[in-house]
Formats: C-alpha cells, sequence, structure tokens
C-alpha cells in the first residue's frame, strides 16, 4: 500500500496535472514541457471558443468583409475613373430637385467663381516641361488649332439651319461649336490612349488662350448675325480675360514660384481634378435652376432628338480630322511625317474634336440673354460635352486594347 501511494505522488495522472500548481509537484523537464503543451492547447481552444461565441460563427465577420469589399472597390473605382460625368449629371438632376439653391447660388455669383478656380487649378497643373516637349510635332498641333478655331466653328453654320423648338437649343450646339478645346479630358484621354501628352497639353493651353480673343468674333459673325443680334465682343473679351486668362496665369505664376505648391500639383492631380469637377458641376446646377420652369416645358422627344444632335456634331468633327490626317501626312512627308506617328495622331483626334464647357458657360453669361435664354442655351452643350467624353472614352479603350494586343503578340 505505502509502495502503490508512493508511486501516485511520484507519477502523478494527468488529470492532476490541471488541478494543481505545477510548483507543487517535483517534475522532470519532460514532464513540465508536456503540461505547458497542454496547458497552452487548452488556452487556445478556450480563446477560438470564446472567439466564435462573440462572432455568432467563427470566421462568418471576414468572410462578410470580403464580400462587402468585392462591390465597394468596383463602385469606388467606377466612381473615380467618371467623376467628372457623374458630377455633370449630378448638378443638373441637383437643379431640377432643388432650383431654389441654384438661384441663391446664382445671386451670389457663384458660376464666375467657380470658372476662375477651374483656370486656377488649370495653371497650378501646368508643367512647363510639357509644354516645351509639343515642339517636335509643330505642324500637327498648328493644324490642331486651325482645327479647332477656324474648321470646326464653321459647322455651326449647318447646325442654325435646323428646325427645332425651342430653338435655344439649336443656337447653344452652333455655339459649342465655336469653342476651344476642353480644358482636361482631351489630354487625360490621350494620356490613357498612349498619345503625345505634351503635344495635347500644348493645344489645350494655345486654343484656350487664342480662343479668348477669336471665340467673341467667331460668334459675332457666324451666329449673332443669323439672328439679327449683335454680340459685345469688348464686354465680352475682357470678361473672357478675367475670369480664364487671369486666373490661368495666376495658377502658373504659383507654381513657378513656389516649389511647394508644385510639389502638391503634382502629388494630388487627381484630387484637383475631382475639385475642378466639382467646380464646373456647378455651372449645370446654376443654368439648370434658371431655368426650371421652362425645362419642364420642353417634351422629353425634343430634348432626346438635341442630344442625339450633340452626338452627331462631335461624330462630324471627329470624322473631318480623321479624314485631313492621310492629306496632311502625304503632303508633309508620307511615313516619315510627324502625322504618321500614331501618338501624335491620339493627341490630335482627341483634342481637335471636343469642345469646352467652362468657355461656352461663360460666353453664355455675357450674352445676357441675348441669343435666348441662357439655361436652353447650356443644357444641350452638357449632354454634348458628356456623350463626347464618354465616346471618346469608349475609343481610347479600344485603342489601349489593340496596343496590350501587339505586346502580348
Amino acid at each position: 500500500m505505502s509502495g502503490t501511494l508512493q508511486i501516485l505522488f511520484l507519477n502523478p495522472p494527468n488529470s492532476l496535472s490541471h488541478c494543481r500548481r505545477p510548483t507543487h509537484f517535483p517534475f522532470s523537464g519532460s514532464n513540465r514541457s508536456h503540461l505547458v503543451w497542454k496547458l497552452s492547447s487548452s488556452v487556445r481552444a478556450s480563446s477560438q471558443q470564446h472567439s466564435n461565441k462573440g462572432n455568432g460563427s467563427g470566421d462568418h465577420l471576414p468572410r462578410a468583409t470580403a464580400k462587402n469589399s468585392n462591390w465597394v472597390k468596383p463602385i469606388s473605382d467606377f466612381v473615380s475613373n467618371n467623376f467628372l460625368p457623374l458630377a455633370l449629371i449630378g448638378g443638373v438632376a441637383l437643379g431640377l430637385a432643388h432650383p431654389t439653391l441654384g438661384c441663391l447660388a446664382d445671386r451670389y455669383y457663384l458660376s464666375k467663381i467657380s470658372t476662375f478656380g477651374i483656370f486656377i487649378i488649370s495653371g497650378l497643373t501646368l508643367r512647363s516641361d510639357e509644354v516645351g516637349a509639343a515642339a517636335e510635332a509643330w505642324p500637327v498641333g498648328l493644324f490642331g488649332l486651325v482645327s479647332i478655331l477656324f474648321f470646326t466653328p464653321l459647322f455651326s453654320k449647318i447646325i442654325l439651319l435646323l428646325k427645332l423648338q425651342p430653338q435655344e437649343f439649336v443656337t447653344g450646339l452652333a455655339i459649342f461649336s465655336c469653342m476651344p478645346t476642353t480644358l482636361s479630358s482631351g489630354v487625360a484621354l490621350t494620356r490613357l490612349a498612349g498619345g503625345n501628352s505634351a503635344l495635347a497639353l500644348a493645344m489645350t493651353l494655345i486654343s484656350n488662350l487664342l480662343g479668348i480673343l477669336i471665340v467673341p468674333f467667331s460668334i459675332s459673325k457666324l451666329i449673332a448675325t443669323g439672328v439679327g443680334v449683335s454680340v459685345p465682343t469688348e464686354q465680352l473679351l475682357r470678361s473672357l480675360v478675367l475670369t480664364l486668362l487671369v486666373p490661368l496665369i495666376i495658377g502658373k505664376v504659383l507654381r513657378e514660384c513656389f516649389k511647394g505648391v508644385a510639389e502638391f500639383s503634382d502629388q494630388n492631380r487627381k484630387l484637383l481634378s475631382m475639385m475642378s469637377a466639382l467646380l464646373l458641376s456647378l455651372a449645370p446646377f446654376i443654368q439648370v435652376s434658371r431655368s426650371r420652369s421652362l425645362l419642364l416645358l420642353v417634351k422629353p422627344a425634343v430634348f432626346l432628338l438635341a442630344v442625339v444632335l450633340g452626338v452627331l456634331l462631335h461624330l462630324i468633327l471627329f470624322a473631318f480630322n480623321a479624314l485631313a490626317i492621310p492629306l496632311l501626312s502625304t503632303i508633309s512627308g508620307g511615313s516619315e511625317s510627324s502625322f504618321s506617328k500614331k501618338q501624335n495622331l491620339s493627341a490630335l483626334l482627341l483634342v481637335a474634336s471636343q469642345k469646352t464647357l467652362p468657355v461656352m458657360v461663360a460666353v453664355v453669361e455675357q450674352l445676357g440673354g441675348a441669343l435666348g435664354e441662357s439655361g436652353l442655351l447650356v443644357l444641350p452643350c452638357i449632354a454634348a460635352h458628356l456623350n463626347q467624353i464618354i465616346l471618346d472614352s469608349f475609343l481610347v479603350s479600344i485603342w489601349f486594347q489593340k496596343e496590350q494586343n501587339l505586346k502580348t503578340a
């Protein structure tokens, strides 16, 4: 009996090792290791059981989070990649839903402030080295400027031949065809297509600067004479200089004089582009709010027809530039010509075929209703602006896919 007790005390069973403190027993090294392993296993099992109770069902929470991220990320990417058209559509929808806010914004001249801010941002993001790099492709850039400022405005005469009620829809599209190229979307799409972004930027900058001088005369000669109204050219030119050229110069001077401003602009180009899109969306918001009562009188079929006309205008401008390229390439040296390089061609087609909305809004603001109700003039141009971005986005996607296939091959 005493021997049996001695064996029990010297070699206790495993069940006792979980109930008593290990310091009470003179265990050997292997027994201590076994006890530690058993204790840690027990703690892990207890912790896992507690976690399961807290979460309801094990790892369902991480799986649910993963499921949420699976549909949140595509939506976030879509909004980020299409921020400008979504902002414009949102401005139109908000103007229709809450016109009082738009009228209040108009009373405090937020439309002019937003235009001023857009061109300050354009100056902040304008890199001098990119403008200088476009010098090599100057023949392409020269034709692009002539097409933007002189050739494509001639299509306004054809647009004015159309009969549509309200007539402001037709007049607005005619004014839109006289505008310079877009401020940001042309350059952005050129970069996505792998084109000559420096050339696109140079055409954008120069056409908008020269457009301030040329647009008033284009409207006076091509549009205002057809309706028997004289445009206040001097007043319009002065206003465009103050609201477009001056803020562009201010932004560029800030970038060149302060290194921190340049670094911030380069590191936050996407943020600045979103801010520019939000400022741009104020224009349709205010214009639609002011003319909501008139817009509700327009038949949906008529507005749809105006949208189709805007699409046709962009396709016609694109086709005109596309047909001119082979002729210019043959005249200027064939395969050695700058017109034969794909990078230059994508820049030319995208930039020279688009028209800008902010300058158009600034022009309509200065007309003071001389050519019709401002909201009705701007509304089809908003649709045309959206359509040209959407159409060119699809085109760039096709180009990009072909480029990837060539690289893969």
